[in-house]
């Protein structure tokens, strides 16, 4: 049977993505911190909940990540910045998949086509920044895409039909954009999760190392 891991499978979108993964046949191993403890920003709870994977997963989803941490919120200028803010958007959304994706050469199937996407935001996107503030969100988004493009590149040598990509799913009503929902159109979670993972139905190697959108447009690094 197919199989794919889900990492932050309790978050809004990543239950979608199980539920939707398994109405079309796979075999779903999720993790979040939650459910199993899973803290992405500590490299030995990582390496702890990893390495009792086995795989071979021809799909890794890591949908983990947050516009707010603690009391931080975005920014709307520089001048509210703290270190505090930053480091926090780094330690979660950058640092946390950086370390996942360290594990990925071993887990990810090697001899048959296989997707690994970490979702990402267009707001992470340097080319397509037209409206400045979300500084600190922003740049740990920038940073997770950068870090995308090195792994894509790096298991491109060993796993030949193997994509490594960067999604952008779109404004989703979740918990996690509940409080800026008015500012874009929303979809509900499944709807996502579908879209999301009918992007990576049609993803092979050709497509590595770059960064879609829901509908599968590419979006500027």
């Amino acid at each position: 049977m197919k199989q794919a891991l889900v990492i932050g499978a309790s978050g809004g979108i990543g239950r979608a993505l199980v539920a939707e993964l398994q109405a079309r046949g796979w075999q779903v191993t999720g993790l979040s911190r939650s459910t199993d403890g899973l803290d992405v920003t500590d490299a030995a709870s990582v390496n702890t909940h990893l390495s009792r994977l086995e795989g071979p997963f021809q799909r890794m989803i890591i949908a983990t990540g947050a516009l707010e941490i603690g009391a931080f919120g975005p920014e709307k200028a520089l001048k509210q910045i703290t270190p505090e803010a930053m480091a926090a958007q780094f330690a979660l959304n950058a640092t946390g998949p950086a370390l996942i994706l360290a594990h990925a050469a071993r887990l990810l199937a090697k001899d048959q086509p296989a997707v690994i996407a970490t979702l990402s935001a267009r707001v992470g996107s340097i080319g397509d920044n037209r409206a400045g503030g979300w500084h600190s969100y922003r740049a740990s988004k920038a940073a997770l895409n950068q870090i995308i493009r090195g792994a894509a590149i790096e298991l491109g040598r060993s796993h030949k039909q193997a994509a490594c990509v960067a999604l952008h799913p779109g404004t989703v009503a979740t918990a996690f954009t509940e409080k800026y929902l008015g500012r874009h159109p929303a979809v509900p979670p499944d709807q996502a999760a579908q879209r999301l993972l009918d992007v990576i139905d049609h993803l092979g190697p050709e497509q590595t190392g770059q960064f879609f959108d829901y509908s599968g447009a590419v979006v500027p690094w």
